[in-house]
């Protein structure tokens, strides 16, 4: 069977359409097409079905990438790395989100780094759930840390650790809406009223986190709109800090502000609000030396992450 086939069934496969396959791959649509039809043929069974939005894998389909895949990353390693070259570091591809991929994974990561013979060499990118697991998926990642668990039997999680939602502003506002203790003492279910009248910070106007902290914790939606509206939560959190106002931060995040008293909690529920991460590779991949050592690495630091 040709290995050229295999590689573009198996970039279709995890692209979920033959236009992004194409543009993957460096081919023609028409080229990508012809080339599924020949391997069809060969193989005397459809792979995909062909829809209004993209393909979907038939069973022999989903069959012949799963035994597939692991054995191309395998050999794309292999061409990627060399075999003469020994001293040349592999290099892991890892994607995130940017605040916690920079905050905890990538300093984890880093002891891994040197030349000690099983080091490697590192290169991140960030991006959100979706954008990180389709391109974990396309192969331009080896490893993703995700906060949504991917479907299907292509990509294999992990659950990596969970982080707490705090809801925090400057002292500033929590002097206005009475003391921290009085606040704090607040059942969960009930909320100051006030606090409807602080402005609110996030990082897109949908206000995920306040949106989520608000049905978790009051059951109800936020009243009032974003008020300053930054794409990553260390600008949030900076913006709280200034006094710009409420904001829902992981607790990792806030951690040092809160003890320096530049933010302080506004509210302290019996159950606080958690989103988890998983530790996200392609079914197979683990047998990649560099990849199964950073996997098991973020796992064990994962256990003293706050």
């Amino acid at each position: 069977m040709d290995l050229a086939l295999l590689r573009t069934f198996v970039t279709v496969h995890r692209a979920g359409s033959f236009t992004r396959a194409a543009a993957l791959l460096g081919l023609s649509q028409p080229a990508v097409t012809s080339q599924i039809r020949t391997l069809e043929r060969q193989l005397g069974r459809p792979l995909f079905l062909r829809q209004a939005r993209g393909v979907t894998p038939t069973t022999i389909g989903d069959e012949l990438a799963h035994k597939a895949a692991p054995h191309l990353d395998a050999l794309v390693e292999i061409a990627e790395t060399g075999l003469d070259d020994e001293s040349s570091l592999r290099t892991l591809h890892l994607a995130g989100p940017p605040e916690f991929t920079a905050e905890r994974a990538l300093p984890a990561l880093t002891e891994l780094t040197g030349e000690d013979g099983q080091g490697f060499a590192l290169r991140a990118s960030f991006g959100n759930a979706e954008e990180t697991l389709e391109g974990l998926a396309a192969g331009h990642h080896d490893l993703a840390i995700s906060t949504a668990r991917p479907r299907g039997a292509l990509l294999t999680a992990s659950t990596l650790c969970d982080e707490e939602h705090v809801l925090v502003a400057a002292p500033g506002w929590a002097a206005q809406l009475g003391s921290r203790e009085a606040v704090g003492a607040l059942p969960a279910v009930k909320r100051d009223p006030a606090i409807e009248d602080v402005p609110v910070i996030e990082v897109h106007e949908s206000l995920p986190f306040v949106s989520r902290y608000w049905a978790s914790v009051f059951d109800s939606r936020p009243a009032a709109p974003g008020t300053v509206v930054v794409p990553d939560l260390r600008a949030v959190l900076a913006c709280a800090v200034a006094g710009a106002g409420l904001a829902v931060l992981p607790r990792y995040l806030c951690a040092a502000a809160l003890e320096r008293g530049d933010v302080v909690a506004l509210h302290e529920p019996a159950v606080p609000p958690l989103r988890t991460y998983f530790l996200v590779v392609r079914t197979g991949t683990l047998a990649m030396p560099h990849v199964a050592r950073a996997h098991e690495w973020l796992l064990r630091a994962a256990v003293d992450w706050d």
